[in-house]
């Protein structure tokens, strides 16, 4: 049995509205079979980062169709592993959740496109490294 069947990472912010949207596709992008990540915020927006969506769709990731989800207590207690995006949720978060891991990452929101390139890159490498270390091999 592949040791990443059935494990998820959730990743978590505050809106949902680009570094754990991102977060979550290059996951569910480059994760081995059996292996699959979802997002959500503690206080979602009504829609993505239009930056996010830019500079995924260049990577050819295409996110435009996904909404903000709201975290619920379902998605934390079926997470393997939780992942916040450094957004400073622990304040907003319910009780129960268990940040295994904070990415400390800069907010893309009202940044310059060539600054959310760089937060993008900067996930696409921390999941990769997620997925090496814990995941096995994609």
């Amino acid at each position: 049995m592949d040791s990443a069947a059935g494990k998820k990472a959730l990743f978590v912010c505050v809106h949902n509205s680009g570094r754990s949207q991102m977060a979550e596709a290059f996951f569910n992008a480059l994760a081995p079979e059996g292996a699959c990540a979802i997002s959500a915020g503690t206080q979602p927006s009504r829609e993505l980062n239009p930056a996010a969506v830019q500079v995924m769709a260049e990577v050819g990731i295409d996110i435009s169709g996904r909404r903000p989800k709201l975290l619920t207590a379902e998605m934390i207690e079926s997470a393997d592993r939780i992942i916040t995006m450094g957004c400073g949720v622990a304040e907003s978060c319910p009780v129960g959740l268990t940040i295994a891991e904070d990415w400390a990452l800069d907010d893309p929101a009202g940044q310059s496109i060539d600054k959310v390139r760089e937060i993008r890159d900067e996930i696409r490498r921390r999941v990769q490294a997620l997925l090496d270390s814990e995941f096995g091999p994609a």
